[in-house]
């Protein structure tokens, strides 16, 4: 069942979930979009009563070794992400339109167009497939688009005000407060002197971010964390703690449709082919966050028992083989380290 905001409207009216995916060792497994969507009923349940959109990107070509953040995979890396999109197609509609079905599928095509407008290559064509109840949107680009275009393909054809995006190889560690933090961007959507427009929750590396040296080390953040930093109090009483976050991470963040189409993705020139935004307009926003300028991006992070719970864990899609093969590997290394004791 859907959770209920302060406003009256279920999660699921307000919020669109986006996941992007790409060939990954451990594919033609469904494991990590498995795990993600586990972490999501222990910790989020809320996210699964949501519309959600699935970009499956691509590569950019076909070599003896894979490079996967460059966009190169191996021929059996090709052959199993083939399958792999089929068995998160399967996996997907199981989970969140179980009614639908292959014959409720309709489909449709669009473009991810980047660059100088004058050249006719600099756009990636695309087809989707949705069902009936629209819970459901794959993308399937011709080309590899990267995540930055990734995400902007499927804002486009977000309807609701909020979306949550998801990397394939994040899972959730602890329980996130959706709804009221729903509540909170939407009460600061209009006129508010500390708007909420993105809210980043912590990895590791995120963890005591207020006294941490990507703050310590700037006046203006420092002043910035000082004035801004606080528990949010909302209507339906929860108190939700954030601080501002000097940077637009690509991890999963819960962030305003508009804003992020508005300020990320302005013109066609705002992001390439097979870019990062934390890699861009990440760097971008940070350095004029540095000069004073951060109410333009409003961006937080989530920050509970003041920056020391973990929230998120990374499962390192473009390393791990699936628990079958790492422990193939993981028993030929101890069979190989036992021999070698036993020659020493």
């Amino acid at each position: 069942m859907s959770q209920i905001c302060a406003s009256g409207q279920p999660v699921s009216c307000l919020l669109t979930l986006i996941i992007t995916t790409s060939p990954t060792p451990s594919a033609p497994s469904t494991e990590l979009i498995s795990a993600i969507l586990s972490s999501f009923r222990t910790h989020c349940g809320a996210l699964l009563s949501c519309r959600v959109i699935v970009v499956f990107d691509t590569y950019d070509r076909i070599a003896s070794q894979a490079r996967l953040k460059k966009g190169q995979v191996t021929p059996d890396g090709a052959r199993c992400f083939n399958l792999y999109k089929q068995n998160i197609q399967g996996l997907i509609l199981k989970e969140f339109s179980p009614y639908e079905g292959e014959l409720g599928l309709h489909h449709g095509n669009g473009e991810a167009e980047f660059g100088y407008g004058g050249m006719g290559a600099n756009s990636v064509s695309f087809s989707t497939t949705q069902s009936n109840d629209k819970r459901v949107t794959f993308i399937e680009p011709s080309k590899r688009l990267g995540f930055g275009l990734a995400v902007r393909s499927a804002l486009r054809l977000t309807e609701t005000p909020f979306v949550w995006v998801q990397q394939h190889d994040w899972s959730l560690l602890s329980d996130i407060p959706l709804g009221p933090l729903l509540d909170i961007m939407q009460a600061t959507e209009v006129g508010a002197s500390m708007p909420v427009k993105y809210v980043c929750f912590p990895s590791i590396r995120l963890l005591s971010y207020a006294d941490s040296a990507h703050v310590g080390q700037f006046p203006a953040l420092r002043s910035l964390t000082a004035s801004l930093k606080r528990n949010f109090l909302t209507e339906s009483g929860a108190s939700i703690p954030l601080t501002p976050m000097f940077f637009w991470h690509d991890k999963p963040h819960l962030a305003s449709t508009e804003h992020y189409l508005s300020r990320v993705f302005p013109t066609r020139l705002s992001m390439l082919r097979g870019a990062f935004i934390e890699d861009t307009i990440g760097q971008r926003a940070r350095n004029q966050m540095k000069e004073g300028d951060w109410a333009k991006w409003a961006t937080w992070l989530y920050y509970p028992d003041q920056g020391q719970m973990l929230c998120l864990r990374h499962l390192r899609g473009r390393t791990w083989e699936g628990a079958e093969k790492e422990s193939e590997k993981k028993a030929k290394w101890m069979a190989q380290n036992g021999k070698e004791n036993l020659v020493g």
